[in-house]
């Protein structure tokens, strides 16, 4: 097996009795001798503290009061960690709980900002363990190792970087061509009951695992890796309840898609979702990691599956065993209590679960893959698809990989090949080094694929792509978690599906969106129709995983003599600056920068592709700042009016200009503004650039909190109607800031260019603590002074 990072650390920071007890599960996934084991008593013990912890939360060891009553599974996993569980405020929804997670996990984009941040903090190693993951700076081009060895030369500033502040810090370091950060997490960190926050979007993956894991920005992670207790608002629960059985070709991709079209992109919102019922057990814990993966989509802070034995097999066969035996005698904790409450039941019956296909443009516009092409035809959607991309941080285990190759080998033994072009994305260097010995990735090599690297690549808009031009309308279909307009290629007239792997392969083979799998036929080379039949894989390989490649960095004990060096000139990395403090004044005479019209995600405000080589560089990252929001004066990106000059110009050099001139501004946005990704940088560029105040109908819950985390003011509308009242001619002010207390609206004066005014409301979720934050200027300021 390949060596990682010991997870079993004693903290600097004193631990909660769950943090305790959960450490005592970290146990290394090498094997090890009998004589290196630690005592099966010790961690038994330590377990029995997460017993006391939940006994804390049901109010059995204090007075009755408390809760008393049936615990769902994310409320014991989210309670068993509370900073201090006797006197926390516990009201779903309400109340701010104060958390220890127990590990940090960090893709490489945002590592960058996240470290730096770490290290502007003057604290000189990290409190709980924590990895860096190097899956997002690879960009596909022309195949798996040709590209991973560009990658390494283009950001070998960057890496060496990485590689040195985790070294100094007490990070481990999983090297380039390691894998995509949450398959990594799943094979060796996640475990039943873990709290797990990752500085990506698809962090929930764990949940497949039986754990909490939740994507947050690089402050929030920077306060667990300091030791500071964590902030999130205490989560509702939507239950979904599993019945029946999947069959033939339905997948548990189609249980994510299917949940996308009932609750919409934002339906999760400020909840967590948890999947029970009996239908649980017919699904792999690969594939309840894939539901968990995609939930991110409809806006969830996480989901989770209860412990059951396809856990237990896979912690088997990923080398943790023990895990999955001290699991097995604690497992009344893993499950939810009979007779919880959910705030909201979905019930699905898998035996009826039609395989689907959602999109384009938004991942929960969900279709039947029977009905897609009618509707494609309908609406002028083109039907040609040009490219199949399978893999994904979603979709790329050893029994989807198995899956993809059984179509593939039907449709060879035919004769066919892919009509569509063909990719295939391995999720780790585990998995890739798996499906090359057991054959699946020569097979899809012969169907006409191309293996590429490890790692994140088109699902994240790093993808050379050549045989379209921008502007081009076109269709492609993936395995994929997220569609956004210009998502995967930059190409606004890209139209991307989201499904299966197996659902993928068959339609490159077809070339269309015309083809049902279940029901059409193929014609092969000899001129004889077939039909493919439903693809039946292994979950798990027979034999055991090759670990492939050493891929992982482990920090050294003694760092002294460790450098961490970013030079003044460097273009892609910037040492930070804090920002200015609040002036105890309200916020006068705001120019409105842009008024959003429609979806506004983090890749309209802070693009990824191209731009991902800035993340660690706020200034020139800078310059993407808004350049995919449409303006609803004009209706076109990135072109808004300069307030001063009345001339119209791109959104970043606008607001530098505004800056420059000493001009505040403020940005009014439509519903869920934000969704998508947790790239922090989409609050951190605003506020770089002299941005006050974000005002919309309604935040996506990441993005809300990292405009908090940099001392900036995101608000709704106490009436979303008054969004239709601002114009971005006017200019407003935001009084009450003087007096600002928690559940207390703020006023807003709208000044229009005729002399005319009208006041309205603004609501806001700010706490004590975040108001803090604003008035120091930052959640890092913030902390400084903490420490002074």
């Amino acid at each position: 097996m390949a060596p990682y990072s010991l997870l079993v650390t004693r903290l600097q920071v004193k631990a909660s009795p769950a943090q305790s007890a959960f450490l005592a599960l970290s146990l290394p996934r090498k094997k090890r001798g009998p004589k290196q084991r630690r005592p099966g008593e010790e961690r038994r013990h330590l377990f029995l503290l997460f017993e006391d912890s939940i006994a804390c939360s049901r109010g059995v060891c204090f007075h009755s009061s408390r809760l008393n009553r049936p615990l769902t599974l994310s409320e014991k996993i989210v309670y068993g960690h509370l900073d201090d569980p006797a006197s926390q405020e516990i009201e779903r929804g309400k109340s701010y709980l104060r958390l220890r997670p127990d590990r940090v996990a960090m893709q490489d984009a945002t590592a960058q900002m996240a470290m730096l941040q770490f290290i502007s903090s003057g604290l000189s190693k990290v409190a709980v363990p924590s990895t860096i993951h190097c899956d997002h700076l690879i960009e596909a081009q022309v195949g798996g190792e040709k590209d991973l060895r560009r990658a390494k030369d283009i950001n070998q500033e960057v890496y060496n970087f990485l590689a040195t502040a985790g070294a100094k810090y007490g990070v481990g370091f999983w090297k380039p061509g390691s894998g995509i950060i949450h398959q990594i997490i799943l094979e060796n960190y996640a475990y039943p009951g873990v709290l797990l926050i990752g500085t990506d979007s698809h962090t929930p993956n764990g949940g497949g695992l039986g754990g909490i894991c939740i994507g947050v920005g690089g402050a929030d992670a920077v306060d667990v890796m300091a030791g500071i207790p964590w902030e999130l608002k205490c989560p509702k629960v939507i239950g979904v309840k599993l019945t029946g059985s999947l069959s033939g070709w339905s997948s548990p991709k189609d249980v994510i898609l299917k949940v996308a079209g009932i609750l919409t992109v934002k339906g999760g919102t400020g909840a967590i979702v948890e999947y029970h019922g009996p239908g649980v057990d017919s699904i792999s814990c690969t594939g309840m990691a894939t539901i968990c993966n995609m939930g991110a989509e409809i806006g969830a802070t996480t989901s989770v599956f209860p412990y059951n034995h396809r856990m237990k097999k896979y912690l088997s066969k990923t080398g943790r065993e023990d895990i999955a035996n001290l699991a097995d005698e604690f497992k009344d904790h893993l499950v939810p209590d009979p007779g919880c409450h959910y705030d909201q039941l979905i019930e699905i019956n898998l035996s009826e679960l039609k395989p689907h296909i959602n999109g384009p443009f938004t991942p929960d516009l969900a279709h039947p893959v029977a009905e897609v092409g009618k509707v494609a035809e309908k609406e002028g959607w083109p039907l040609d698809i040009r490219v199949g991309l399978i893999g994904s941080c979603t979709n790329s285990s050893y029994e989807d990989m198995g899956r993809s190759a059984a179509v593939a080998k039907q449709a060879l033994a035919h004769g066919l090949k892919c009509k569509s072009q063909f990719t295939i994305t391995p999720g780790s260097e585990q998995i890739r080094a798996t499906i090359e010995r057991d054959g699946y990735a020569q097979i899809l090599r012969d169907l006409g694929g191309i293996v590429l690297a490890n790692a994140c690549g088109p699902c994240i808009g790093q993808w050379d792509r050549k045989d379209i031009k921008k502007g081009e309308k076109n269709t492609i279909v993936t395995s994929y978690n997220r569609n956004f307009t210009g998502r995967n290629d930059a190409n606004p007239e890209t139209h991307a599906f989201v499904t299966s792997p197996e659902i993928v392969t068959a339609l490159a083979i077809a070339g269309t969106l015309k083809f049902n799998p279940e029901t059409d036929y193929l014609t092969g080379t000899d001129g004889k129709k077939f039909r493919l039949e439903a693809p039946d894989a292994d979950e798990l390989p027979k034999g055991e995983f090759d670990p492939g490649q050493d891929t992982y960095q482990h920090p050294p004990k003694d760092s002294s003599g460790q450098h961490v060096d970013v030079s003044p000139t460097s273009q892609r990395l910037q040492l930070l600056e804090p920002f200015d403090k609040w002036d105890g004044k309200d916020l006068e005479d705001l120019q409105i920068l842009i008024k959003v019209k429609g979806k506004c995600t983090t890749d309209h405000i802070s693009a990824a592709g191209p731009w991902l080589k800035f993340r660690g560089h706020l200034d020139n990252i800078s310059n993407n700042l808004l350049i995919g929001a449409i303006n609803i004066e004009n209706g076109k990106a990135n072109s808004v009016r300069n307030a001063v000059t009345q001339e119209f110009g791109p959104v970043p050099d606008t607001a530098r200009y505004y800056k420059k001139h000493g001009i505040r501004w403020v940005v009014i946005g439509d519903e869920n503004y934000g969704e998508g990704s947790s790239r922090e940088h989409a609050a951190l560029e605003p506020r770089h650039l002299g941005g006050r105040a974000i005002i919309t109908k309604s935040f996506a819950r990441i993005h809300e909190t990292n405009l908090k985390k940099q001392g900036l003011l995101p608000l709704t509308f106490a009436d979303p109607a008054d969004y239709n009242k601002i114009h971005p001619v006017d200019k407003l002010t935001i009084q009450g800031l003087k007096d600002f207390t928690p559940g207390k609206p703020l006023k807003c004066i709208i000044k229009h260019p005729n002399g005319t005014q009208e006041t309205i409301l603004l609501n806001h979720t700010f706490n004590e603590t975040q108001i803090e934050w604003f008035r120091a200027g930052s959640a890092l300021n913030r902390m400084k002074e903490l420490q002074q």
